[in-house]
C-alpha cells in the first residue's frame, strides 16, 4: 500500500480585505503537508475560471499531485470572505458562497483516484458535506478508504450556514475513526448527545479524540489506553488565528501516519499550529518565514 494522506473537501480562494489567497480548511491541511514532506492527495473540484488557474497553480509550485483535482466546466470555482476584527485579530468570521465548483466533488472520480493510490489515512470535514453531490463523493472516498484499512480523521469545522449540523456531524462521527475538535465544537457535540466527551468516544467508536483549546493548549482522550493527555500552546503574539487549526490538523496526521508517540504528536501539532498564528493568512507561516517551501 503506498503511504500516503488523502484529503477531501474544498479548495477555494479566501478573499481577504485587499488580497485573495488559495484556502480552505482541507486545502490548507493538503498544504502543510506538502511543506513537512509529505504526499497528500487532494481530492477537490475547481471552476475552469482564472481563480480555478490559481489554485491549480498553488497544486504545482508545492509538488502536489493533480490527480485528484477536478474541474467543472458550469460552476465557478469557491469563495469564502475573511472577516477580520482589527482589535480582536484571534477572532475571525467567514462568508461562504455556495453554489461553487467543489460542492459538485464527482464521485466516480473520487473512486478511481483512490483506488488508484489507497491511502492510509484520509481527512474530511462537514463544510464540503452540505451539498448532496460532494456528500456522496466524500462518503464513497471514505468506504474506499475503510475498504484498504486506512484511519479516517474527521476535522468537525463547524461553520454557520451548515443545514441539520447535528444530524450532518452524527453521520460523519459515525464514519470516522479519529475526531478534532476546539473547545467550542466539544461543548456543542455534548449539548446534542447529552455525553461526557470520553462517552462520545465510545459511542462513535473512535481510536482519539482531539480537543484543542487556542492558546490553553490541546487534550486528547486516548480510547486505546484510556486515557486523557493535555499540553499547553507556546506563547506566541498573535497576528491571526486562520488556519492554525488546520496547521494542528496537519501534524497530527503526520505523526499518526509516521506512528510518532501520541504526546509527541500533540506537542508538535501545538507548536506548529502557534508558529501559523504569528503570521497573515492560513499559510503565512511557510510563504514568509519559509519563503522555499
Amino acid at each position: 500500500m503506498t503511504t500516503l494522506i488523502a484529503v477531501l473537501g474544498e479548495a477555494l480562494i479566501d478573499a481577504f480585505p485587499g488580497r485573495e489567497v488559495v484556502g480552505g480548511a482541507p486545502f490548507n491541511v493538503a498544504r502543510n503537508l506538502a511543506a513537512l514532506g509529505e504526499t497528500p492527495l487532494m481530492l477537490t473540484r475547481i471552476g475552469d475560471d482564472a481563480r480555478g488557474a490559481a489554485i491549480a497553480a498553488e497544486f504545482d509550485r508545492h509538488g502536489m499531485t493533480m490527480r485528484g483535482l477536478q474541474r467543472d466546466p458550469h460552476r465557478a470555482t469557491g469563495v469564502v470572505q475573511v472577516l477580520i476584527d482589527e482589535a480582536r485579530p484571534e477572532q475571525h468570521r467567514f462568508v461562504i458562497e455556495t453554489g461553487c465548483a467543489w460542492e459538485a466533488l464527482d464521485k466516480a472520480d473520487v473512486r478511481q483516484a483512490l483506488s488508484a493510490t489507497p491511502p492510509a489515512l484520509v481527512y474530511f470535514g462537514t463544510l464540503a458535506q452540505r451539498e448532496a453531490t460532494a456528500r456522496a463523493a466524500i462518503r464513497t472516498g471514505l468506504a474506499e478508504a475503510a475498504a484498504v484499512g486506512a484511519r479516517r480523521f474527521l476535522d468537525l469545522n463547524l461553520r454557520d450556514g451548515l443545514p441539520d449540523a447535528r444530524h450532518l456531524a452524527e453521520e460523519s462521527l459515525d464514519l470516522a475513526d479519529v475526531l478534532k475538535v476546539n473547545d467550542a465544537e466539544l461543548a456543542q457535540l455534548q449539548a446534542w448527545f447529552g455525553l461526557a466527551a470520553e462517552s462520545l468516544a465510545r459511542r462513535f467508536s473512535l481510536r482519539q479524540l482531539i480537543v484543542t483549546r487556542g492558546g490553553e493548549g490541546w487534550s486528547c482522550f486516548d480510547a486505546e489506553t484510556e486515557r486523557w493527555l493535555h499540553g499547553s500552546a507556546p506563547a506566541v503574539t498573535v497576528r491571526d488565528t486562520v488556519g492554525a487549526g488546520d496547521a494542528f490538523a496537519a501534524v497530527t496526521l503526520q505523526g499518526l501516519l509516521r506512528q510518532w508517540p501520541l504526546e509527541h504528536t500533540m506537542q508538535r501539532a501545538a507548536a506548529h499550529a502557534a508558529r501559523a498564528c504569528q503570521f497573515e493568512g492560513a499559510l503565512g507561516y511557510w510563504s514568509q518565514e519559509n519563503p522555499g517551501a
